[in-house]
């Protein structure tokens, strides 16, 4: 379970008061086009009855590639304002009353939750619905730790296993005390709705450039288990979605971005989370797109993580593939719905220019495992030859740049630019 940073490390490996500044999370300048209207903020806020002194500095955060996230440090208090981007967005996408309500609605239960400030659904005051919470100050470990913070392996080890907990201890809320939480269940089916809800949402999303996903949607729809378990899930678990103690930076302090979190099974959370989970050996591609560090010595394997949270929780897998092919194939849909706007010209910010790339690196991978759980032979045989959308998402791939070409051909099943035999209309997937 979760590991204290050793009392007994030297001085040189623990962050001083003074060095701490180097090493907290920090904003930047606002983006082009992303500027917030400070003034009407700061009116509304003084409205809720928010005691706030002077006009705040306004820093916005890269880190996040959805919503829009802005520090503002008053005279005497320093806040974070949460607002959907512009142009089209998901339905059920950018939600802030939900992001608020699960937040205030879990602070009691779950110590990691900021505290929240006020919600606003006047869009008049910016043009969108926003909240404010405090700022909790810390360190966010992104594609890399920051420069200063230099874990050895076995402290690497324990900073993932206390990430790994603190989504276990999320999973063991009793949410069924807490009206707010209760409210987000819609029952029984939640993995069967998130297959289809996740199609329909690719399907609209798809831009030419990028593949079908025929086969690996019809494979998820064939292969949809029952829920093991509902509970509080996160949905957007990432290590640069938690704040660690600057003067202990293997510890866990805050866990942030709530927007997709509901009542749902927790193997869906653990599967949508090991998408983002790149390993030292992974291809080129996903090691570029890294937004988290556990391409370090001392960090779990896929299946390492997989192994020690089904050891604490005592859940039972059947099929562990379809939570894996599920949630990569989610977050090729969070990755094209962000694309979408960019080939639409709905954002100017040229982070999504090759959002594209990512997807079609996470069809292959998904394709790649379906082929490993089915077995190459039947793979070629019996699953992909009926699908006609096989033939269009060969025929994209071929069209890619040979470079891009060659790190993809090299993850797909080696059979999938085999001719199949010719199938009957009745077949269906195993």
């Amino acid at each position: 379970m979760a590991t204290d940073y050793s009392a007994s490390q030297t001085d040189d490996k623990n962050q001083s008061t003074e060095n701490n500044s180097q090493i907290l999370d920090k904003g930047g300048e606002v983006r082009e086009g992303e500027a917030l209207d400070v003034k009407a903020v700061s009116t509304w806020l003084r409205d809720q009855g928010i005691d706030i002194q002077g006009e705040p500095t306004v820093t916005q955060f890269s880190g996040g590639a959805s919503n829009w996230t802005y520090r503002l440090q008053y005279d005497n208090q320093d806040l974070i304002l949460r607002r959907p981007p512009k142009g089209t967005k998901a339905k059920s996408a950018h939600d802030m009353v939900r992001e608020y309500t699960v937040q205030k609605a879990l602070k009691e239960a779950y110590p990691y939750v900021p505290k929240m400030v006020a919600l606003c659904t006047d869009e008049d005051v910016i043009g969108a619905d926003f909240y404010v919470m405090e700022r909790m100050e810390g360190i966010i470990p992104r594609a890399n730790l920051p420069k200063g913070v230099d874990l050895d392996t076995a402290q690497t080890r324990a900073l993932c296993t206390n990430v790994i907990d603190a989504l276990i201890e999320l999973h063991q809320v009793d949410y069924k005390q807490h009206p707010d939480l209760v409210s987000l269940g819609r029952g029984e089916g939640y993995c069967e709705r998130q297959v289809s809800g996740w199609d329909k949402r690719y399907v609209k999303a798809k831009t030419p450039n990028v593949p079908s996903f025929a086969l690996v949607r019809q494979w998820l729809g064939k292969h949809t288990p029952a829920d093991s378990k509902t509970c509080v899930i996160h949905n957007d678990w990432r290590f640069d979605n938690v704040i660690l103690n600057a003067n202990n930076p293997t510890e866990v302090i805050g866990v942030l971005d709530w927007e997709m979190a509901t009542l749902g099974d927790p193997l869906m959370d653990l599967g949508s989370a090991l998408a983002y989970w790149i390993e030292e050996d992974d291809n080129i591609i996903m090691q570029q797109s890294r937004r988290q560090p556990t391409h370090l010595k001392g960090m779990m394997t896929r299946h390492e993580v997989v192994d020690y949270y089904l050891e604490q929780t005592g859940l039972k897998i059947d099929n562990w593939t379809f939570y894996e092919v599920f949630g990569l194939f989610r977050l090729a849909g969070i990755v094209q719905q962000i694309y979408y706007r960019y080939y639409n010209k709905q954002t100017t910010n040229s982070t999504f220019k090759n959002f594209w790339i990512i997807v079609h690196v996470l069809h292959a991978k998904c394709l790649k495992l379906i082929a490993q759980y089915e077995g190459e032979a039947l793979f070629a045989s019996h699953v992909q030859p009926h699908l006609h959308d096989r033939g269009i998402d060969a025929a994209t791939i071929e069209q890619l740049p040979s470079p891009l070409q060659s790190v993809i051909k090299g993850i797909l099943p080696k059979s999938y630019f085999v001719p199949a035999p010719h199938k009957s209309a009745e077949q269906t997937i195993k």
